[in-house]
């Protein structure tokens, strides 16, 4: 029979991800209930339900998804509310020496910022918040468990539904990664997009894929500072400029740009010499700026 895990494994978009760790925090033992059997034999008459093809439909007078057995009708309902809010999610996957304090094996964070969240075993745990809360919830993660928490923590956006590549592969891939480093201190992996997990070299020779996870915080911090100094347009003007290859025509429109900044954000500027960055540094800049908040009191 599918554990908790397994469960997990089958989402084929966050939102599909998201009800089910909601579905197990709500009521672990409906897994065990009712479903002990197998499905029958796939016919003209009937079949396994036609989402986990594992266990038997729901019998009739159901109104709705009869093709579907009594776990996977409430997946399916709750990932219909859920989509708005899993496409503003990320998922974490984390590989450490011990959980952190606030999980226990098979329960939930105890954080109301935890949209939902599991512990396969002593040494792993999934969960998923709204992207704006990853740099509260790091830091708090690294200030309370200091050098004492290691391992590896995975951090990628969701997945749609309707794409060759389903969430549960995406995190099956996580997965399989986890075990690259040494268990010597915490590190972050952080994807811009779900589907970077599949071809992760080109990421990873860009030098913008592993951290130490203080050295991530401070990244995130950076693009907090980013966000609130400069004003939306200034920071696409900034960044169009950032490609101009020209050198002389980028000095051009780098000394009417400054014209148009206050001289809180030319300062930020100067002084982090922006100019001199590599391209992937001012990319990984911008993939942060979404997950931060834009007026921080946290």
């Amino acid at each position: 029979m599918l554990t908790g895990f397994d469960w997990l494994r089958r989402s084929q978009s966050g939102a599909e991800l998201l009800a089910t760790l909601r579905c197990l925090e709500d009521d672990s033992g409906l897994l065990l209930t009712d479903e002990t059997q197998l499905g029958a034999p796939h016919s003209a008459l009937g079949g396994t339900c036609r989402r986990c093809w594992i266990y038997p439909r729901r019998p009739p007078p159901a109104e709705d998804d009869l093709f579907y057995c009594r776990f996977c009708t409430l997946i399916r309902a709750g990932a219909a509310r859920l989509g708005p809010l899993s496409r503003k999610s990320i998922v974490i996957w984390g590989f450490v020496n011990q959980l952190p304090r606030q999980l226990q094996r098979g329960t939930g964070f105890q954080d109301s910022r935890i949209l939902g969240s599991f512990a396969p075993d002593d040494n792993r745990f999934l969960l998923m918040m709204h992207r704006l809360q990853l740099k509260p919830w790091l830091r708090e993660l690294v200030i309370y468990h200091g050098p004492d928490l290691k391992g590896l923590i995975q951090i990628f956006p969701t997945t749609g539904s309707g794409g060759e590549t389903g969430m549960g592969d995406v995190l099956c891939r996580a997965i399989s990664h986890e075990a690259g480093f040494a268990m010597d201190r915490l590190r972050v992996r952080f994807y811009s997009d779900p589907y970077q997990i599949m071809r992760m070299r080109s990421r990873d020779l860009e030098g913008i894929l592993n951290f130490d996870a203080p050295e991530f915080l401070n990244l995130l911090e950076m693009a907090a500072v980013f966000r609130n100094i400069l004003r939306q347009e200034e920071q696409e003007m900034l960044y169009e400029l950032l490609a101009v290859q020209d050198v002389g025509e980028e000095q051009f429109y780098w000394g009417r740009f400054l014209g148009y900044l206050n001289q809180e954000a030319k300062d930020m500027l100067n002084a982090w010499r922006i100019r001199q960055w590599p391209k992937e540094q001012v990319k990984l800049l911008y993939e942060l700026r979404d997950h931060v908040v834009f007026s921080e009191s946290d």
